[in-house]
């Protein structure tokens, strides 16, 4: 046993990736790079806003910069290594990176399903009971609930990780994905895993289904008052808020949802894939945008913070 767990910690993992050495493989990979930037640089600033502006300093805002720290830490797990690999060649990846990439991945993917979950709450309360708003969601349980799905995402990752990593990887090595995900592990293992993939499942409903749910029901209460409001203009925006908040929710649990409920037969490497940028790469991008972008205390923020710096900036120069 001893000697099996040597050779398997010895040996590396070879990733395929997403993308194939040519022109086509090269342009998708420098849109790919455009959305990583425009991902770490819109969350990056919501964070800062989120922090210097103290009208932003609610509830609704810091469910909000564990979002993006969030959408951060996934999409740079992922991006710039398969960037390195694709650019070098290189497709190898130790059994070591490749546990740590899996725990990285799992924690986060897990914390951001909850903590969407948290927001539409602090959505529907903020909406549907206004006046006990202060009483339902504070700041205080705000931190609380935050750090509850930081660690529910650590523990559930702490788990799937130790299995994965213990299970025997006979034969080939080649994973076909662009990153250490666990249904691609899976295909690799010379031994039965149906048993534990019972044990996805459950993990798949916790933090995929019940949360998208939650979701929808929550979503479902705000659009009964908003269908009661008078004014036309404010349907229209509250419409147009909401369509595009269960937009990106829909593509990003629907995606999970599709890879982490089927059995490993019904999985094909290309479909992986294609989800897997889904909710990997192009929900992190579109999160500050859906979310904060579009609101107007945000862009108050905005316009404050840059004003301030460019202010600033004058007065130095007109004293130098």
């Amino acid at each position: 046993m001893r000697r099996e767990m040597n050779q398997t910690l010895a040996r590396d993992f070879i990733l395929l990736g997403l993308l194939d050495q040519n022109q086509y493989g090269l342009f998708f990979l420098s849109l790919i790079l455009i959305m990583y930037m425009v991902a770490t640089m819109g969350n990056s600033v919501l964070i800062l806003l989120i922090h210097l502006d103290a009208r932003l300093h609610t509830p609704m805002y810091v469910l909000l910069k564990h979002l993006s720290f969030t959408d951060i830490l996934n999409i740079s797990n992922i991006v710039p290594m398969m960037v390195n690999n694709y650019i070098s060649d290189k497709k190898s990846i130790t059994f070591a990176g490749c546990g740590l990439q899996i725990f990285l991945y799992s924690s986060f993917v897990g914390a951001e399903c909850l903590i969407l979950t948290a927001m539409s709450y602090d959505r529907y309360v903020a909406i549907c009971h206004p006046l006990r708003y202060a009483i339902l969601m504070n700041h205080r349980l705000s931190l609380i609930m935050a750090a509850s799905c930081w660690l529910g995402g650590i523990i559930n990752s702490i788990i799937h990780t130790t299995y994965v990593l213990l299970l025997p990887y006979c034969g080939t090595r080649t994973i076909d994905h662009f990153f250490c995900e666990i249904p691609a592990m899976l295909r690799l293992s010379c031994v039965d895993t149906s048993q534990y993939e019972r044990g996805v499942y459950v993990s798949a409903v916790f933090f995929f289904l019940i949360p998208f749910s939650i979701i929808l029901v929550s979503y479902g209460q705000i659009l009964c008052i908003v269908l009661h409001m008078k004014s036309m203009e404010a349907q229209k925006k509250a419409f147009s808020t909401c369509s595009s908040h269960l937009a990106v929710v829909a593509m990003y649990y629907g995606s999970c949802i599709f890879i982490y409920l089927r059995p490993k037969s019904y999985h094909t490497p290309g479909q992986d894939k294609v989800l897997a940028i889904l909710y990997t790469i192009l929900a992190p991008m579109l999160n500050p945008v859906i979310y904060s972008f579009r609101n107007k205390d945000v862009l108050c923020a905005l316009k404050k913070v840059f004003g301030k710096a460019f202010s600033h900036r004058n007065e130095n120069f007109t004293l130098h």
